[in-house]
C-alpha cells in the first residue's frame, strides 16, 4: 500500500492539477478502492459490506442504498439517521430518473421570527428539530424500485443497534468535539459515556430503544413513525424537552418525487438535486465557468485554483436566491445557474491576476452553513446507480436522544435564515427565500450526483461536510472528468473551499484520526496569496465516495467486464467500499 501511496502522490506532482500534490496519506487502511460487479461506497466500511451483501443476494442499488443509509445511522450518529433527512439521486437501469427529496420541514407551529432573542435554540435544543424525512424517503424508494423484502434490509441496522457495534476513531473525534453537550443530555450521555467520561474508540456502545424503533420500522414500515407507536413517544420526548413538533407535522410529511437537474457539460451528462438543495445547481454553474478556460490546461495549477475559487464565489453568491421551490418561485434563479450563456457572462468578470471583495460577485445576501451529513454512492450490476447524502446537520444534530426511541433528533431548523438587523456594510441581510414558514424546506449544500456518458451510468458522486460540499463535489469531478485523474486519486487529492463571507479561502491542512494526512501544496498557495487571496487551514475537509464504471466496451457486455466499476470511500473518514 505505501507504494501505491507514492505512486499516487508522484501521479500528483507530475500532473499538476489544481490542487496537487498530497502529502500522504500515511495511516493505515482497508480495501478502500474495489472492483467488481457492483459497489458500494459509504463513509463506514461495516455500512459499506452490509450494502455489498444487499447486492449479492438480488438486492439492486436502491435496496442496498435502505439498508447502508440506516446502517450509517447506527454506526455514525453524529452525521445522520432517521432523526434526519437526505437527497437521494436515483438512475435506473430502464433510463428513466428520479430524485427524492425526503428533506426535513419546518413544524406547523414555527414561524418566521420565532428564535428571536434566543439564537442558541435555533442551534441546538428540541426546539431547532425539524420533522424528520429519511425513513419516509427510504421507503418510498424501495417501494417503487426495491426488490428485497423491507425488513430484511432494515434488519442489519436493527442488530447493530441492539447487539452493539465498536466507536470509529471518526466518531470519537465528533464526540469529543460535542463532549459538553453529550454529557449534558441524559439520553446521549447514557449510550457514549461511562462513568461521567465519554467512551473510547474501540469501545463497544448499544442503543437497544433505536434497536426495537428499526425493528418496528421493519416490521410496520413507515407508519410506525409517522403514524404510530415511534412517532407518538417521539413527539412526546421533543415536547417534553420543549420543542413543537405535533403529531400532525409527523402525519402530515410526504416525501416530493421530482425530476432531476439535468445538464450537459463537456460531453457529460449530470443529474443532481433541485431546490431546495442548492449543492446541485451550484456545482453546474461552476463547470460552466470552467470549461470556458479549456480543459485540462485551462484548470491547472495555482492559476487553476484561482479560477475555481472565483466560480466558487459566484456560485455562492448566486444561490442564497434559492429556497423550497414551494414556497419561492425560484424557476428564474435555477435556469440562470444551470445556463452557459449565464456561466460566459460571470466568467467576464474573473480576473486572472486577482481577486475581489465580496460585493464584486453580486451577492445581495448573507450565507448559511448547513452541517453534518454522510454520502453513499452505489451502483449495482445492472447498473442502476444511487446518490444519497443524508443529514442531521451539527455534530448529533440537537444533540437531544429522544430516550424512548433512540433516535438523535436533527437541528435543521438551524437551516433556514431568520430575520435580523445587519450592523456592518460587509455582512449581507438574511436571504428572505430562505426564512421559516410552517411545513417549508430549508435550503441545502447537499449535491448528490449521477454521471451520464453516451447515455449509459459513468459515475455516482458526492460528499458531506456542509457548505463545503459544493466544492468538494465539484472538485472531485473536475479531477476525474476534466483531468483524468484516476478515481482513488480524485478523491485523495487535498481540496480547497470558499463560501464568499467570509472572504477566505479555507485549505486543507491536517492528519486525520487515521493518521492520514492532507496538506495543500505551498506553490498553490503562494501562487493565491500574490493574487490577493487571504487563506486559512482548516483542520477537516468535505468526505466523499465516487464509484466509476470505466466504459471500455471490451466485454461486448452491454454491462461491461466484471472489472469496469471502481469504488472509492473518502480515507478522511476512515470508510472503506465494497463490491462482488
Amino acid at each position: 500500500m505505501a507504494l501505491v501511496r507514492a505512486a499516487t502522490v508522484l501521479f500528483l506532482l507530475l500532473l499538476l492539477h489544481p490542487i496537487s500534490a498530497l502529502h500522504g496519506p500515511k495511516g493505515d487502511s482497508k480495501n478502500r478502492i474495489v472492483k467488481y460487479r457492483g459497489a458500494v461506497a459509504t463513509d463506514d466500511g461495516r455500512c459499506s459490506e452490509i450494502g455489498m451483501r444487499v447486492l449479492r443476494s438480488g438486492g439492486n442499488a436502491i435496496d442496498a442504498s435502505v439498508a447502508s443509509a440506516l446502517c450509517l445511522g447506527v454506526v455514525s450518529p453524529a452525521s445522520s439517521g432517521i432523526g434526519g433527512g437526505a437527497f437521494m439521486v436515483v438512475r435506473l437501469a430502464n433510463g428513466k430518473a428520479l430524485a427524492y427529496d425526503s428533506r426535513e420541514t419546518a413544524p406547523l407551529l414555527a414561524s418566521e421570527n420565532m428564535y428571536a432573542g434566543n439564537d442558541t435554540s435555533k442551534t441546538k435544543g428540541a426546539l431547532s428539530v425539524a420533522v424528520p424525512g429519511e425513513v419516509a424517503g427510504l421507503f418510498e424508494a424501495w417501494k417503487r424500485h426495491g426488490k428485497l423484502p423491507w425488513k430484511r434490509l432494515v434488519r442489519p441496522a436493527e442488530q447493530l443497534a441492539g447487539r452493539g457495534f465498536r466507536i470509529s476513531r471518526y466518531l470519537y473525534m465528533q464526540m469529543d468535539a460535542t463532549k459538553s453537550d453529550i454529557l449534558a443530555d441524559k439520553g446521549l450521555s447514557e449510550i457514549f459515556a461511562s462513568n461521567g467520561d465519554l467512551k473510547k474508540a474501540g469501545e463497544i456502545v448499544r442503543n437497544p430503544r433505536l434497536a426495537l424503533t428499526l425493528r418496528q420500522i421493519g416490521n410496520y414500515g413507515p407508519k410506525a413513525f409517522y403514524n404510530g407507536t415511534v412517532g407518538l413517544n417521539l413527539v412526546r420526548d421533543i415536547r417534553k424537552a420543549g420543542g413543537i413538533i405535533t403529531m400532525k407535522d409527523l402525519r402530515s410529511y410526504r416525501v416530493q418525487v421530482k425530476e432531476p437537474l439535468s445538464g450537459d457539460i463537456l460531453g457529460y451528462k449530470l443529474l443532481t438535486m433541485p431546490p431546495p438543495s442548492s449543492g446541485g445547481a451550484a456545482m453546474m454553474l461552476i463547470l460552466n465557468i470552467l470549461a470556458q478556460y479549456g480543459v485540462p490546461s485551462g484548470v491547472s495549477g495555482s492559476l487553476g485554483v484561482h479560477r475555481l475559487v472565483e466560480a466558487l464565489k459566484h456560485a455562492f453568491a448566486v444561490r442564497m436566491n434559492l429556497g423550497d421551490p414551494d414556497f419561492v418561485d425560484v424557476t428564474k434563479v435555477v435556469s440562470d445557474m444551470m445556463s452557459p450563456k449565464f456561466a460566459q457572462e460571470l466568467k467576464k468578470t474573473i480576473n486572472d491576476n486577482r481577486t475581489f471583495d465580496p460585493s464584486h460577485y453580486g451577492g445581495r445576501w448573507n450565507q448559511i452553513n448547513d452541517h453534518g451529513t454522510s454520502h453513499l454512492s452505489i451502483i449495482d450490476q445492472e447498473r442502476n446507480a444511487v446518490s444519497m447524502t443524508s443529514t442531521i446537520n451539527r455534530y448529533f444534530g440537537a444533540v437531544v436522544l429522544s430516550p424512548s426511541t433512540g433516535i438523535v433528533l436533527n437541528d435543521e431548523m438551524d437551516d433556514f435564515s431568520v430575520p435580523s438587523k445587519v450592523n456592518s456594510k460587509d455582512v449581507p441581510p438574511p436571504a428572505p427565500a430562505n426564512f421559516i414558514r410552517p411545513g417549508k424546506r430549508p435550503l441545502s449544500s447537499m449535491a448528490p450526483t449521477i454521471v451520464l456518458k453516451d447515455n449509459k451510468v459513468k459515475a455516482a458522486v458526492g460528499a458531506s461536510g456542509g457548505a463545503n460540499i459544493i466544492a468538494g463535489t465539484t472538485e472531485v469531478f473536475i479531477n476525474h472528468f476534466f483531468l483524468k485523474m484516476d478515481p482513488l486519486s480524485s478523491v485523495l487529492a487535498p481540496r480547497i473551499y470558499h463560501q464568499l463571507i467570509p472572504n477566505n479561502v479555507f485549505y486543507e491542512n491536517w492528519t486525520t484520526a487515521y493518521n492520514d494526512h492532507f496538506e495543500v501544496p505551498k506553490d498553490i498557495r503562494d501562487g493565491l496569496r500574490k493574487k490577493g487571496h487571504v487563506l486559512q487551514e482548516i483542520p477537516g475537509g468535505t468526505i466523499s465516495q465516487l464509484v466509476v464504471q470505466e466504459l471500455d466496451g471490451s466485454s461486448g457486455n452491454s454491462h461491461g467486464d466484471v472489472s469496469e466499476l471502481v469504488a472509492v470511500s473518502d480515507p478522511r473518514k476512515g470508510g472503506f467500499p465494497a463490491g462482488y
